[in-house]
């Protein structure tokens, strides 16, 4: 019997709490991070930190920028990224899409004609089709009603499976604990009717949350507004519901190629193929099954 699909939103993606057996729940919500805005002022890494209390990650100067955090982690549920470029010489580019190779002392970086940052704060994406759900054996990761997702730490047993099969490399294990963390959307607060400490905290409006379908349409204007500015690198990344992982429940407005980002051009959730797979295992099992016993009867004549 063939499993009927919930019907899609108004952006044309699938409903994954409903998916997930809520029959009654609220609009999916999430994240749209708009980088041309973000002023790396930290504000969302430390509202994080306070309200969910994540320990402190260390303050690792890195030499990378003003990133002293590095990448997203069990301790570091939001990451704001420093990106340095300038422009390439003898390009007529005024949108300064080279990424900074050479090593510049920081103090000459004001000064150095056809410089920008690219700021970014990085976060889970909660994805519509979630392989960490998919291979969590313990139940410890749910789709929430709103349609995030969700470690219970209370139940993880820390095997770690949902670690590698993050396609963004979201989800990883606290040393000392064993468990994995990772950003819960502030569950807590959704529930209580308030948005993420993350977003409320945001002084430049650059982490917006809402209604995700009332999000895609705010997104589209803004890369309509910034492409008439000049702007044509601009692009939303993780907005098509067709993309490998179904849509993103926190998307981005980027400046450029997502690989700047250290985002992956074409995410794929790895569990995609395991029906096909399992399929495809229990075919070849009944046709060794069926050659087995049709050689013991060949056998016995």
């Amino acid at each position: 019997m063939s499993m009927t699909l919930p019907p899609k939103t108004p952006s044309g993606g699938r409903d994954p709490a409903a998916i997930s057996g809520w029959a009654q729940h609220p609009d999916r919500v999430g994240f749209f991070t708009d980088t041309s805005i973000c002023i790396g002022c930290k504000a969302c890494e430390v509202a994080c930190k306070e309200w969910n209390e994540v320990p402190d990650d260390g303050l690792n100067w890195l030499g990378q920028s003003y990133d002293h955090t590095g990448e997203l982690g069990a301790d570091t549920w939001r990451h704001v990224q420093f990106i340095e470029q300038r422009k390439r010489p003898g390009t007529a580019d005024e949108g300064l899409d080279a990424p900074l190779i050479e090593h510049v002392p920081l103090a000459q970086l004001g000064r150095e004609e056809g410089f920008r940052w690219l700021m970014s704060s990085d976060v889970c994406k909660h994805c519509t089709s979630a392989a960490c759900l998919d291979v969590c054996p313990t139940g410890a990761l749910f789709r929430t009603e709103f349609g995030t997702v969700v470690v219970q730490a209370d139940i993880c047993n820390g095997c770690g499976y949902c670690v590698p099969a993050c396609p963004f490399g979201v989800i990883d294990q606290r040393r000392g604990d064993g468990r994995v963390w990772k950003c819960t959307l502030c569950y807590d607060r959704l529930k209580g009717g308030f948005e993420p400490a993350c977003a409320q905290a945001c002084p430049t409006n650059s982490i917006q949350f809402g209604p995700l379908d009332e999000l895609k349409v705010r997104a589209n204007r803004r890369v309509r507004q910034l492409h008439e500015q000049g702007f044509t690198d601009a692009r939303l990344y993780g907005a098509d519901p067709d993309d490998g992982v179904g849509g993103l429940g926190a998307f981005f407005l980027l400046m450029d190629e997502p690989e700047v980002y250290r985002l992956p051009p074409d995410p794929v959730v790895p569990t995609r193929d395991l029906p096909a797979m399992w399929g495809a295992a229990a075919k070849a099992a009944t046709a060794l099954a069926v050659a087995t016993v049709a050689a013991f009867m060949a056998g016995r004549r």
